[in-house]
């Protein structure tokens, strides 16, 4: 059974910054078994989707079919959104390591993930250690159970996109900077670590990282009245590692493809930013939502964890009082590195809901710090019941999902190419692809970069033997020529175009 025991640590007269002063959750064995448990299973369920799961339209099988090319071509300067056509609108680090995993263990998924999964568990890694420092070890161990549970963090565990790398240069500019001035024993060689989180912000997503990290550190600073702490950073020494590990690639990128910059920092971080519906997107087209949809998507991408606000402000008076007079700062942090992401994109133009997922690691931790607090000891088995509750419920959830995949291959619900072009490969292996209408990045991985997209009017002068993947809404369009239908595979049908009749 959970036991609660208030070991907080006294303040030192002889420190400059005041100890953040824990209640120490002191787990039983068995209670350290079951969440241990809970997060091998979490582990071994993302294992299993990163084996199973197929690139989906259109997100991961574009980022993946980036970094296929990068393999192909060589070329690890300029990400390629087709071939010779480069890709300005993300730097390279989700790609570069995309495409590590596939150059050690082939062109597939599992290779293509396999490096991003390794980011997030980095990323818990440096959660439960820094956790472990200010609250003691179960602390840190439900944190990053909370934290691993959510339904965008695990998600994006093992995805292929920019969001994850940023998210843990993020993390380490965060956990760096409190170990570097604010804690009760500082220790400015954390700094360096600033800089490196700075950088890996930067090479992962851009200057929209270091603004991410600002918000919380600049608000804390003024509210805290902490500024005199900034002089004791090495400021020489981190501008020196930001610009080693940063700037070469801007330029290299920006000397290979004349216009990067531009592009990257006028129209990605700026026009996107306020314009609705961008259309100067060269790669896609802008998300437009509703000022302020960013918090809705928060509640969402937090889930379930989210419903722990409930109780929170139930007890509202003694939420507020526990941020009060907590003098070390700390839950004050933890709160404005949530928010970071809901005010910087409160007024957006264009969103995701992954735009929130650098807030998750933080509110992870403040969730279970806060019930700890006003929870504990009266609220003890329920809060262990809610906590297993919410994991299983979860836990369920992703299962069902994965398992619904592995079991319906050919559902509509699944946006992807790799039915499809199996089952053309099955019977004209030496044919070419073609895709009818959109782009889809994913019968292009799938057929290491063969397949052509073509529009439904070009489809009477096509010439030669051909695989034809058509969406369902084209089908009718299709099926008037004297192509042979094969079948339908999901959002797909299958036709073959040959000389002769071929037979499924």
């Amino acid at each position: 059974m959970t036991t609660f025991e208030d070991t907080s640590p006294k303040a030192s007269v002889t420190t400059v910054n005041t100890p953040y002063q824990p209640l120490d959750l002191q787990l039983s064995n068995h209670a350290v078994r079951v969440i241990t448990a809970i997060l091998s299973a979490f582990f071994a369920l993302r294992l299993y989707a990163m084996w199973a799961l197929p690139f989906t339209d259109s997100t991961e099988a574009r980022y993946a079919e980036i970094a296929r090319k990068m393999v192909e071509t060589g070329n690890w300067i300029t990400p390629q959104f087709d071939y010779g056509v480069p890709f300005w609108g993300k730097p390279p680090l989700h790609t570069w390591l995309a495409a590590s995993g596939m150059q050690v263990f082939g062109i597939n998924e599992f290779a293509a993930r396999l490096p991003l999964l390794l980011t997030s568990i980095a990323l818990l890694a440096l959660i439960f250690v820094w956790v472990k420092q200010l609250a003691g070890r179960d602390t840190a161990l439900i944190s990053v159970t909370v934290l691993s549970s959510m339904i965008l963090f695990f998600g994006a565990s093992a995805f292929v996109m920019t969001d994850m790398p940023m998210a843990l240069g993020i993390v380490l500019v965060m956990v760096g900077f409190w170990n570097a001035v604010c804690r009760d024993a500082p220790n400015r060689h954390w700094g360096v670590a600033i800089a490196v989180g700075l950088s890996i912000g930067m090479l992962a997503k851009g200057p929209v990282a270091v603004i991410l990290c600002g918000i919380p550190i600049v608000v804390w600073l003024t509210v805290m009245r902490k500024w005199s702490v900034l002089r004791d950073l090495p400021w020489v020494t981190m501008t020196f590692v930001f610009i080693v590990l940063t700037v070469p690639w801007y330029i290299a990128a920006e000397i290979a493809t004349p216009g990067f910059l531009h592009y990257f920092i006028i129209g990605e971080h700026f026009e996107r930013f306020v314009v609705p519906g961008w259309d100067g997107d060269l790669y896609g087209v802008g998300h437009d939502q509703a000022k302020g949809a960013i918090w809705v998507f928060f509640l969402g991408i937090s889930l379930p964890w989210s419903f722990a606000l409930l109780p929170l402000l139930y007890r509202g008076r003694k939420t507020v009082r526990t941020f009060t007079q907590d003098r070390s700062g700390l839950l004050f942090y933890l709160l404005m590195w949530t928010l970071a992401p809901l005010i910087l994109f409160t007024p957006a133009a264009n969103l995701l809901p992954a735009y929130g997922l650098p807030g998750l690691p933080a509110a992870a931790i403040l969730l279970t710090l806060l019930c700890a607090k006003i929870w504990s000891p009266i609220g003890a088995v329920a809060s262990r019941t809610a906590f297993l509750a919410a994991s299983s419920i979860s836990f369920a959830a992703f299962a069902s999902v994965f398992v619904a995949v592995t079991l319906y291959p050919n559902s509509p619900h699944i946006k992807s190419q790799l039915a499809v072009i199996t089952a053309g490969y099955d019977i004209a292996p030496d044919y070419p692809v073609y895709v009818v209408g959109p782009r889809r990045y994913s019968a292009e991985f799938y057929t290491n970069g063969v397949a052509k997209t073509i529009s439904p009017h070009e489809l009477p002068n096509l010439q030669g033997n051909a695989i034809l993947t058509v969406p369902l809404s084209l089908e009718e369009q299709v099926a008037t020529l004297p192509y042979d239908h094969i079948g339908t595979f999901g959002r797909y049908d299958l036709f073959i175009k040959t000389d002769t009749v071929v037979q499924p």
